[in-house]
């Protein structure tokens, strides 16, 4: 766990002193780096914001581990959503190498950010494609995630263990094929 933990848990308990300290340390560099890549002030205003938004979403479950500074995690996001929204407006070319732009960072840590932000993007997808399972498939999934115990859970959902296992397997298999099929996709 990285010691910027403690920004993750301010976004998630909304801790307004810390808060603050993340747009006064934060905010110029990573707007520096999106004016540098062709954004306006309103723009490099709505992408930080939405970026903690991610932020806060990825951790409210109290789960999400930092392994990386907090600024090198946010700019990656920063980034990211720079460019997802070229994409939408298709304008293309106004964008330098993404890669130039790491003098912002205090360190050199982009692969565990990226890493990060990939698991994000990952978790984001499965949970989409969980919404096009059955109501039980997604009631077992979510509450197995949830429970240390396979045993307890079937006393808790009203079936043998044996059934809740056979169940589990069946519904991970579709939620793993619809996965596949859409990175096929992708």
């Amino acid at each position: 766990m990285h010691t910027d933990q403690r920004y993750i848990e301010a976004l998630r308990k909304n801790d307004s002193v810390l808060l603050s300290e993340i747009y006064r340390k934060y905010a110029p560099s990573i707007t520096a780096y999106l004016k540098s890549k062709g954004a306006d002030t309103e723009e490099c205003g709505d992408i930080f914001q939405e970026s903690l938004i991610d932020i806060f979403k990825l951790a409210a479950d109290g789960k999400f581990v930092l392994t990386c500074p907090f600024e090198a995690f946010l700019l990656l996001i920063c980034k990211r959503k720079w460019i997802n929204l070229l994409k939408k407006k298709s304008r293309s070319g106004v964008t330098k190498s993404l890669d130039d732009g790491y003098q912002y960072l205090k360190d050199n840590t982009d692969a565990e950010a990226s890493a990060h932000a990939q698991q994000m993007e990952q978790e984001a997808l499965v949970m989409e494609l969980l919404e096009q399972l059955s109501e039980r498939c997604r009631e077992i999934i979510r509450a197995s995630y949830l429970s240390d115990s396979q045993q307890k859970l079937a006393e808790q959902l009203g079936v043998s263990y044996a059934y809740l296992r056979k169940k589990k397997s069946i519904c991970m298999s579709e939620l793993i094929e619809l996965v596949n099929h859409n990175r096929h996709q992708s």
